[in-house]
């Protein structure tokens, strides 16, 4: 074979696999897990609220106090982002909490219960959109509805028949958190909050009306996965 034919046959092979070699040396393309203006995302969390509690006396009887127990339910949240590092959250949930004796009053035990219905709006600061790891703060707003209160049976023996209402809140709230990305799509997610959470429960026990004034200002605790679209 003669050096041209040599030399035609090894262009000819290196014109074949030289589309082959530059296909092998671009790089794979990663999915973007990056938070952008105009994403959503939902998220589904197992939370945990804690009372931090305080209160006043109930009204006429000397020395006595009130506490509020703990409550583990779901919770959804949703949240915009206005820019790649803002975006604002609405959390949505509901919770069930006894109310406690304290003090002189400790002997009754449970005396009530209520449902508490916390909506929730932050505007979050999230530090690092690219990648796969997205830590935030946020500040905003909370607007608490306490219904469904009844009084127990240990309260009623003691002061006759009551009915128990609490008054509504309005404070602010404090958060940080974590989304932790498993696919492009799809994370993880830790969070916690501080809620400023202040109400008085009026007591009505035939025409004697009693009242205490309780500071709750929960921490809330959530775990829960959450999808970007």
């Amino acid at each position: 074979m003669n050096t041209a034919l040599k030399c035609a046959m090894l262009a000819a092979g290196a014109l074949v696999a030289s589309p082959a070699l530059a296909q092998d040396a671009t790089p794979t393309p990663t999915a973007d897990t990056s938070r952008e203006a105009g994403d959503w995302l939902f998220r589904a969390r197992a939370i945990m609220v804690s009372p931090t509690e305080s209160s006043g006396a109930v009204t006429g009887i000397a020395g006595s106090e009130v506490g509020v127990g703990n409550s583990v339910m779901p919770e959804v949240d949703f949240t915009y982002f206005v820019t790649k590092n803002i975006g604002a959250e609405l959390i949505l949930a509901t919770t069930k909490h006894d109310v406690s004796g304290r003090g002189t009053i400790s002997a009754l035990g449970k005396i009530a219960d209520t449902w508490v219905l916390p909506p929730t709006l932050t505007l979050q600061y999230h530090f690092l959109p690219e990648g796969k790891v997205h830590p935030y703060v946020g500040a905003g707003v909370n607007y608490t509805i306490f219904y469904s209160a009844d009084a127990t049976q240990s309260l009623n023996t003691a002061l006759g028949a009551t009915k128990v209402k609490l008054d509504d809140s309005f404070g602010y709230a404090l958060q940080a958190g974590i989304d932790i990305d498993v696919t492009p799509k799809f994370f993880v997610n830790a969070d916690i909050k501080y809620i400023d959470m202040d109400t008085t429960a009026r007591l009505t026990t035939g025409a004697t009306k009693r009242s205490v004034n309780v500071e709750v200002n929960p921490i809330v605790a959530g775990v829960g996965v959450g999808f970007r679209f």
